[in-house]
């Protein structure tokens, strides 16, 4: 083989193991191998070999009787908030220390019906609350391009694994922007799809209203190929689940490359076929591109939106002018969801119980203030308060309203461009523990994500290029409702015009 195991793809690894150049026994062992000698890294939590070498085993079965999956016999690894029956979920929190499920989240189950191999649990952010996954609860994940650096948050040990070559691909979640974040900072491809694309089964929830899953890999094919099987109606187990079928994201993208048809016509989902993005309009909102914005991050993401015009892309000028909103309307909306949704963890009915208490209010106090870290509590706190008479109107109400103008800001600049690219984070990847006092410059570091999942559009980020201390930088692509074929082929010509995507941080 040219390139090692841990250098392949999804999409390289899943030929090779169809045409049996390599067994999904040998692919997880390699890769377990190589997550334990990169565990300073600190972006896996938890290990079952005996589980994933049973699925491998499995997966060479089918393999060898003639069965062929896109994902079959391939590795991956889930971000630590979504229940797993053979594997501990703590949802990075001491609340959950050593909690076992009794059941897969759905997301879980429909890769391991597609054959995909699961190594292990991925650090992230204490219930998904954070920018830079230093409020893990077993510590921070490392950026691979940088050690003293935050690989991003709340996804941010899928992140590091799939960017330091330990998995190919990761689950993630995206409330505000916990994909598309740590894609960026770590230099790979993650794509948030439609809310409601992907069922919340089984997914440890934060804000119900935002949280959704999707793929983090290296590539926007690779991501796709994980969103077909992903993706689809959960009607009976999640109520915020769409009633629309899955579709085959990744023919869409070889389609729109030109490599399946050439005609322009059709992709089979209604979506125009794009060969070299010839016609494809691409709006830039002035909002994220004026201060706030560090050079080096503008200069890489404005050397990529030269690439799309010569590929054939028009640039557009837009504009989305309640983007600032976003962060105060975001701050009071997921907050009052967590503090609804994190309220069931009080000792009584699962979840970490003081050891010493005198009454049910002090037991309730103690296991509460033992179990969640300081940015749980924060955020617990300001939805309490958001959500208590004599404020729901002024706070929480407001909010909602400007969350719908924020949409329909969207739904306006879609009328004049069919993709919305721009930058996925003010700046690159900083020092761990340097924003740590100063909460309101984490939240700001979300400002070009936000909207996004406020109006609950799909979006992604793949890599286009270095910035400041040589560090990554991610372009942010939007599209509108259900358009994650356009998206995640528009991503793919980029990719197959450039190399960003193929670059290793040193010595992985």
């Amino acid at each position: 083989m040219s390139k090692e195991l841990h250098q392949l793809g999804v999409a390289e690894l899943a030929a090779q193991l169809a045409t049996r150049e390599v067994s999904s026994v040998e692919a997880t062992q390699h890769l377990l191998a190589r997550a334990r000698q990169h565990s300073a890294l600190g972006a896996y939590l938890a290990f079952n070999d005996e589980a994933a070498l049973a699925q491998a085993k499995a997966a060479d079965a089918r393999l060898a009787a003639g069965e062929r999956n896109p994902l079959l016999g391939v590795p991956l690894a889930h971000k630590d908030i979504f229940v797993t029956r053979d594997l501990p979920t703590t949802a990075g929190s001491k609340m959950l220390e050593n909690y076992r499920s009794p059941f897969d989240a759905t997301v879980v189950a429909k890769l391991a019906e597609a054959g995909m191999v699961n190594l292990g649990k991925l650090n992230c952010d204490e219930f998904a609350m954070g920018s830079g996954n230093d409020n893990s609860a077993y510590g921070p994940a490392r950026n691979p391009w940088g050690a003293e650096r935050i690989p991003g948050g709340s996804s941010g040990g899928s992140a590091a694994a799939v960017a330091a070559r330990l998995v190919p691909a990761a689950t993630g979640t995206d409330t505000g922007g916990s994909i598309r974040q740590p894609a960026s900072l770590t230099g790979i491809t993650g794509i948030k799809p439609t809310y409601g694309r992907c069922s919340r089964y089984g997914m440890v929830a934060f804000a119900s209203s935002l949280d959704q899953a999707g793929p983090m890999a290296r590539s926007a094919l690779d991501c796709a190929l994980l969103l077909s099987a992903m993706a689809g109606p959960d009607l009976d187990r999640d109520s915020t689940s769409l009633d629309r079928p899955a579709e085959d994201f990744a023919a869409a993208v070889m389609v729109q490359a030109g490599i399946a048809n050439n005609s322009g016509a059709s992709s089979g989902n209604g979506q125009k076929s794009l060969k070299n993005l010839q016609g494809l309009r691409i709006g830039l909102p002035k909002e994220f591109f004026g201060e706030g914005c560090a050079p080096g991050v503008q200069a890489a993401i404005r050397a990529a939106l030269a690439e799309f015009e010569k590929l054939g892309a028009t640039l557009v000028d837009i504009s989305l002018p309640r983007t600032e909103l976003s962060i105060p309307v975001y701050y009071i909306i997921a907050p009052a969801e967590a503090s609804s949704n994190l309220s069931r963890f009080d000792g009584v009915k699962f979840g970490h119980r003081a050891a010493q208490y005198t009454d049910l209010a002090d037991m309730y106090q103690k296991s509460r203030s033992e179990g969640f870290g300081p940015e749980v509590q924060k955020r617990i706190m300001i939805g309490t308060y958001v959500l208590s008479h004599g404020y729901y109107d002024a706070y929480y109400l407001k909010a909602q309203q400007i969350r719908r103008l924020i949409a329909q800001d969207f739904q306006q600049a879609f009328t004049q461009c069919d993709v919305i690219a721009g930058p996925v984070s003010p700046t690159v990847a900083w020092k761990i523990g340097e924003k740590s006092e100063d909460p309101v410059a984490n939240y700001l570091a979300d400002i070009y994500t936000l909207s996004t999942s406020l109006a609950g559009l799909p979006g992604m980020s793949i890599p286009a290029g270095f910035g400041e201390h040589g560090m990554p930088v991610g372009l942010q692509l939007i599209g509108n409702y259900f358009k994650e074929a356009q998206l995640l082929g528009t991503a793919h010509q980029f990719q197959l015009a450039t190399d960003w995507h193929t670059r290793a941080p040193q010595g992985f």
